[in-house]
């Protein structure tokens, strides 16, 4: 198991990362300006796509809905890299973290590529076929979130967990001012402010801004993928770039909780 030491670096290393999102990249920026001016050309069947995904991700929040993982395979990927025997998510908490670190490397390179087949299949038909693309990347983002929460020892199937989930797919969306309320949200899960996350938890009952925040992000996509087949390159740029980010916040903020429960643990220990 890693010092104290080498765990304050490793948490250093991670605030580093939260302050270096303090800002929108430029493209995200204009990405978000069309959307709109699309919304009003956009068909009615694709924003009745959209509006289904409300309510999927608010039935993901209370039950997992169709987008819980199965843990059995990332169980597998850990029990082999860690030469340990694994068969439940609690026993992934006292992995070390470099076995974490490399596990949830692999599972973020793995999605990537599988967004960007994801988004080059669906750019073929231009703007109809987005209608597809949508529900598809949300439900790929949701799952590689949950694989990453297995690979740093917390149980998706938990309530709480899939609200912190959510939370991270909000947080790569946000802009600066979203970003740091988010974070000082999650707060609560890193020191087990219960009162906090509960007020969190109650909070996400209005979930809908948190897809409308969501969506925003396919500003430019849906207007590049109006011509077909050159949909097919911007398709799989934009969904692997969406998954890569999901993944890297993932990582970060998971990684960060389980660092401070080591270290709170040490000091329970030393009293």
């Amino acid at each position: 198991m890693e010092s104290r030491e080498e765990l304050l670096l490793e948490l250093k290393t991670i605030e580093k990362w939260e302050k270096d999102q303090n800002g929108i990249w430029f493209w995200e920026r204009i990405g978000r300006l069309p959307f709109k001016l699309l919304d009003k050309i956009t068909p009615a069947f694709v924003q009745k796509k959209i509006s289904v995904l409300l309510d999927e991700l608010g039935q993901y929040v209370q039950t997992g809905g169709q987008y819980l993982t199965q843990e059995k395979y990332i169980l597998t990927k850990l029990e082999k890299v860690s030469k340990q025997t694994i068969t439940e998510v609690k026993d992934v908490s006292h992995l070390p973290l470099t076995t974490m670190d490399t596990v949830s490397a692999d599972l973020r390179a793995n999605r990537s590529k599988i967004a960007t087949l994801q988004g080059a299949t669906t750019g073929v038909g231009g703007i109809f076929t987005l209608a597809v693309d949508i529900p598809m990347l949300l439900g790929l983002s949701l799952k590689t979130l949950q694989e990453i929460a297995i690979t740093y020892g917390y149980d998706p199937n938990e309530r709480q967990e899939r609200v912190f989930i959510v939370k991270c797919l909000q947080y790569v969306s946000a802009d600066i001012v979203g970003k740091q309320a988010i974070l000082k949200e999650l707060s609560a899960f890193y020191y087990r402010n219960t009162e906090t996350k509960q007020e969190m938890i109650s909070q996400l009952q209005g979930w809908r801004e948190v897809v409308y925040t969501y969506r925003d992000q396919f500003g430019w996509k849906k207007l590049l993928q109006m011509v077909p087949v050159a949909g097919i390159i911007f398709g799989a740029f934009t969904n692997r770039s969406m998954v890569n980010d999901i993944a890297e916040a993932g990582i970060m903020l998971y990684k960060k909780r389980r660092i401070i429960d080591r270290l709170e643990q040490s000091r329970e220990e030393v009293k």
